[in-house]
């Protein structure tokens, strides 16, 4: 079960489930698009109901009763939950409260994966950026994602529940959409497509962490693969860093560069901290 499964990063991940021949069940809001995973309609199931409509959503839950939950629905502008912090509260760690207390209900055999962010972290004292820097989170959003994170680990060790935090940065990729007060990646490589001018601020003096978002389905994928170790009654608690750090700055983004979308998906990239064996990002 894929929550927010027909969003950016979601419908990538049902596009790598049914390739797997999984049986993929995708919770998105009634008033949610699902062009994104249009070409799947036929191959997974979809219900209807807001992450904070809880009743619907254990409901759903129950029955399912999924071997994983993959928790990515929520509100993610940092803005927004400066201007309704208690719908933030509602959609970020509630949801993720009630997922988690409904899966020790139920007594599920259940891996519970969290969509978390880089952002609880806030601003780090020491670079790189890892699974065992200080979190001290700036917005009520990266103060949310961060509690989430924390009743994973603590129905984990009270409760036994195979948990799993992944803190993703700002991934990219096709189907994100090109707003220019977010994405920005996405949005420079349209405006460069389209043959628009690019205005670079700061003379492209400063850096971002980047993530493609193949790279991204990829590690999730990865910790989907260990729901089998589930059934032999051991149980998990990880957080992982899905974070890449281009070594150029955004410099290669001038405006004169037509080739801006062949320069963002072959930047040089440096693995900062990721502890999943085995993984590697191919972009």
């Amino acid at each position: 079960m894929i929550t927010g499964g027909a969003g950016f990063i979601g419908s990538h991940l049902c596009d790598e489930f049914v390739a797997q021949n999984d049986e993929v069940i995708v919770l998105t809001r009634t008033s949610s698009s699902t062009d994104r995973i249009s070409h799947l309609l036929d191959k997974i199931t979809i219900e209807r109901a807001d992450v904070t409509n809880y009743d619907e959503v254990g409901k759903i839950i129950e029955k399912h009763r999924p071997e994983a939950i993959i928790h990515l629905a929520g509100e993610t502008s940092h803005s927004k939950s400066f201007e309704n912090p208690m719908y933030d509260l509602d959609v970020n760690t509630k949801s993720t409260l009630f997922i988690l207390e409904k899966i020790k209900q139920l007594g599920l055999k259940c891996r519970f994966v969290l969509g978390s962010t880089f952002i609880v972290v806030g601003k780090p004292q020491v670079l790189p950026v890892n699974e065992e820097s200080i979190c001290n989170p700036t917005t009520i959003y990266g103060a949310n994602r961060l509690a989430s994170e924390v009743y994973c680990k603590i129905y984990h060790n009270v409760f036994g529940l195979d948990t799993v935090s992944f803190r993703i940065t700002n991934s990219f990729g096709p189907r994100e959409q090109y707003v220019p007060n977010k994405n920005a990646i996405n949005f420079l490589i349209y405006k460069a497509f389209k043959g628009e001018e690019i205005t670079i601020f700061d003379k492209g003096n400063f850096f971002r962490d980047l993530v493609y978002v193949s790279d991204v389905v990829s590690a999730i994928e990865i910790s989907k693969k260990t729901v089998s170790k589930i059934k032999q009654n051991l149980a998990y608690a990880f957080v992982y860093n899905v974070i890449l750090i281009p070594v150029a700055a955004f410099g290669f983004l001038h405006p004169a560069l037509s080739g801006i979308a062949m320069a963002a998906s072959s930047v040089s990239v440096t693995l900062s901290s990721l502890s999943l064996k085995h993984w590697k990002p191919s972009i």
